[in-house]
């Protein structure tokens, strides 16, 4: 655990790709559940500031 708060601190590349990626996940389910308004509304923005922060960390060093 100790190792992934040291990788986005010295932003490496391989922690903030997996942070995107779970933010990318977690749109993609907010758009599909039945439950709450909210997370409807907030999915595509959600989903978006997963992408492009995927896009932009993919620059970073390994």
């Amino acid at each position: 655990m100790s190792q992934f708060i040291q990788g986005l601190l010295r932003l490496k590349r391989g922690p903030w790709e997996m942070v995107a990626t779970l933010l990318i996940a977690l749109g993609v389910f907010m758009l599909m559940q039945p439950f709450v308004m909210w997370g409807f509304t907030y999915s595509f923005i959600t989903t978006l500031i997963g992408t492009v922060m995927f896009i932009i960390v993919s620059h970073f060093r390994e």
